[in-house]
């Protein structure tokens, strides 16, 4: 692919972010003040060919990206030559396979993919200490998805991909390929495994662990999140509807973009992103190696790292809610409001029933590693109707998260929610109610867009560094005190949360793994 060019342009005032999502790709534009001007997006359908195994086509990514790109320009009637710079956030991790000519070699493989198990099942055996060693380096409970694993599953069942490959990159690093020509990736994404947090980058000797280190070569050149890589080619200039040059920043994983994008750029200051996952981190100066074999460590731009532990399902909790206990207001323009509102008709703590949110193909990865782990309810009885039920799934979400920052043990003053939660007052109130901490949601609603798009202003010379744009763009919409009306009934509420997330825990079979439906 040829590089795009970087021409001198006309002083606009408005840069752009792309956030590619698991299954919706969204584009936003943000003014020189920081504030949101407008967003589209479109949804991006996902693969499956094997139970536990998610994919997305190169053509369905770039189409979404395009498309969310021109709507929005188009819909705030922003001139194109206005916009000044852009940069990606995307879903972390994966991989998306490249030959020399920048053509991708199979489907993009997703952060959620589980087709790696066996094979790491027979890598731990052969490796008792091979999680620790992989921990020590990366600072994270290594998930199925991680490029590491899903490098040596290709080469031990498509040795023929591997064998094209140049290099194999992250969904927005691809994207960032197709737009510019640029082949590489940064710092977050580089340094989750096989990664170094402390050193930022990818640590090649992880490979060996996994018996692949001769493919080394196939890792990205690693460049700093808001560093300039080059300009919108001619073709894709056309297809987003912007001059083609116009420059692009190499761009961050969508995590480390909703901090940015939150002005979470302190330590201390602790975020949870309630979206698909369910992911709370506290930020630091330094990487965070403690507690051990817990959680997610993640490097973000500005020289910062995010302590995080992750309850792999969200928002997923309240959409299987949805369509399983309120099919009658499924499918409505309304339907999280009215589900916020049968979830108010029941009081605090759901009268005693309770619900684990472990609702995910790949179980969790905290508080502990566990790839067996289900949703359930708890302590069901005849007199429980609808309305417990949907509240106790809300609340066992909130407990997820107070449970997360217990775990975390570093000091909270106050919680930055982002993503689907921050929509719902009743949803966020009742974290701060249940976790005993202040949250503050922030102006705005593309989090991973305008972490990518500070990423561009950066780039362009809008900002000296990260941290001076993050927070001279922050602004609180909303803060919400907790009430102590009902610390009693959640803190008895978490407590079961806890009894029951442990007994669900153990009683899961060590040996058990979920298993695709076809050996390869």
């Amino acid at each position: 692919m040829d590089k795009g060019s970087i021409e001198e342009r006309i002083v606009g005032g408005y840069v752009l972010g792309i956030d590619v999502g698991t299954s919706m790709t969204k584009a936003a534009l943000f003014d020189r003040a920081g504030r949101e001007v407008g967003s589209a997006g479109r949804r991006t359908a996902l693969r499956s060919p094997y139970p536990g195994w998610f994919e997305m086509e190169a053509e369905e990514l770039y189409g979404a990206a395009a498309f969310a790109c021109r709507t929005v320009v188009a819909e705030t009637g922003v001139a194109p030559a206005d916009v000044e710079g852009l940069a990606i956030s995307g879903v972390m991790i994966g991989g998306w396979p490249v030959d020399a000519g920048g053509a991708v070699l199979r489907p993009g493989i997703l952060w959620n993919d589980g087709r790696a198990q066996t094979l790491l099942d027979r890598r731990v055996a052969a490796d008792p200490a091979l999680m620790a060693k992989l921990f020590d380096s990366s600072g994270q409970v290594m998930q199925l998805g991680c490029t590491l694993p899903v490098l040596a599953w290709l080469a031990e069942n498509e040795p023929q991909t591997i064998a094209r490959a140049r290099t194999i990159l992250c969904a927005k690093d691809y994207l960032r390929l197709r737009l510019t020509g640029h082949v590489g990736t940064d710092e977050t994404d580089s340094a989750i495994a096989p990664g170094s947090a402390r050193e930022r980058r990818f640590n090649p000797a992880l490979l060996d662990l996994f018996g692949i280190g001769h493919l080394a070569h196939l890792l990205p050149a690693v460049a700093r999140s808001e560093a300039m890589v080059g300009g919108l080619t001619v073709g894709a200039a056309a297809a987003l509807g912007l001059p083609a040059g116009t420059p692009v920043a190499v761009g961050a994983g969508d995590l480390p973009a909703c901090v940015i994008g939150a002005g979470a750029v302190e330590p201390g200051i602790a975020v949870s992103v309630v979206g698909t996952t369910c992911l709370n981190g506290v930020v630091a100066d330094e990487p965070v190696f403690t507690p051990r074999d817990m959680g997610i460590l993640f490097t973000v731009p500005g020289d910062l790292w995010i302590k995080t532990m992750v309850n792999v399902a969200g928002t997923t909790n309240l959409d299987w809610a949805l369509a399983a206990l309120t099919p009658d207001i499924a499918g409505r323009p309304d339907a999280y409001e009215r589900l916020a509102e049968i979830a108010a008709e029941s009081p605090a703590g759901a009268a005693g029933l309770g619900y684990v949110p472990y609702l995910s193909h790949i179980g969790i990865i905290a508080p502990r590693l566990e790839p067996g782990a289900r949703a359930g309810f708890f302590g069901l009885d005849p007199d429980h109707r609808r309305p417990h039920l949907v509240r106790a799934v809300y609340e066992g979400l909130a407990y997820a998260i107070r449970d997360c920052y217990a775990r975390i043990g570093r000091p909270v003053s106050a919680i930055r929610l982002v993503g689907g939660a921050a929509r719902s007052p009743f949803w966020a109130q009742m974290i701060a109610d249940v976790t005993g901490t202040p949250v503050e949601v922030p102006e705005g609603s593309e989090f991973g867009a305008k972490g990518a798009a500070l990423l561009a202003a950066v780039a362009v010379g809008w900002f000296p560094d990260v941290r001076t744009a993050a927070a001279a763009s922050h602004r609180t919409r909303r803060r919400f005190e907790p009430d102590a009306a009902p610390a009693a009934a959640y803190d008895a509420g978490f407590e079961r949360f806890r009894r029951a997330s442990d007994a669900l825990l153990d009683g899961v079979a060590p040996a058990y793994r979920p298993k695709p439906a076809v050996s390869l």
